[in-house]
């Protein structure tokens, strides 16, 4: 079974690399039409370091920005964002692997890992994600981590649906959420 964790590895960004808002990191980003909608995508020197839906372009640029708000900011593309797209048109194992260098605290980063190993076409209930990180009383903590998600699709949070099979909450609407288990259910031959 093919997952996200094929393409992908997590590096941990330092308390350095983010301290005084971010004064020594140089981040790329762009932005660009998928089959789900515009996304934004940014990188550092070490990897991917944001990708999110964007209704409002100056809006998404905006909420970038105020992430690292010292560090400087190149609209540009790089290897990183345009490997990470390459996950709308190839197969996974055809996609080379994808650093991403992100934030987040020991528990987020712990959700983020279990969610790649979702394989592709398959759904997990936040319970399944809980007890994968051995942690299985904190259900709420895991939504809340999989919402803080900063890598959309890539570090695959649509993949997580509530114990009754709802599709829970996604930042970027329900519709899109079940846009994407369809498609991907179709690509990898899947019932989600």
């Amino acid at each position: 079974m093919e997952t996200n964790a094929i393409f992908t590895r997590i590096e941990e960004m330092t308390s350095d690399e983010y301290k005084n808002g971010g004064a020594d990191l140089t981040i790329h980003y762009d932005l660009v039409d998928t089959l789900f909608g515009k996304i934004i995508t940014s990188a550092t020197l070490k990897g991917l370091y944001y990708m999110a839906f964007v209704d409002d372009e100056t809006e998404a640029v905006a909420i970038l920005k105020a992430k690292l708000p010292k560090a400087q900011y190149l609209h540009q593309s790089d290897g990183f964002q345009q490997n990470a797209l390459l996950f709308f048109s190839e197969e996974v194992s055809n996609i080379p692997i994808i650093p991403l260098h992100l934030k987040g605290t020991k528990f987020q980063l712990d959700v983020w890992k279990a969610l790649l190993k979702i394989p592709c076409g398959y759904i997990m209930t936040y319970g399944e994600i809980a007890k994968l990180i051995g942690r299985p009383k904190a259900v709420r903590a895991v939504g809340t981590a999989v919402g803080s998600n900063p890598v959309s699709i890539l570090v695959p949070c649509h993949r997580v649906v509530r114990e009754s099979g709802g599709l829970g909450g996604y930042h970027w609407g329900l519709a899109r959420k079940d846009a994407l288990l369809i498609w991907e259910a179709k690509r990898w031959d899947r019932r989600y």
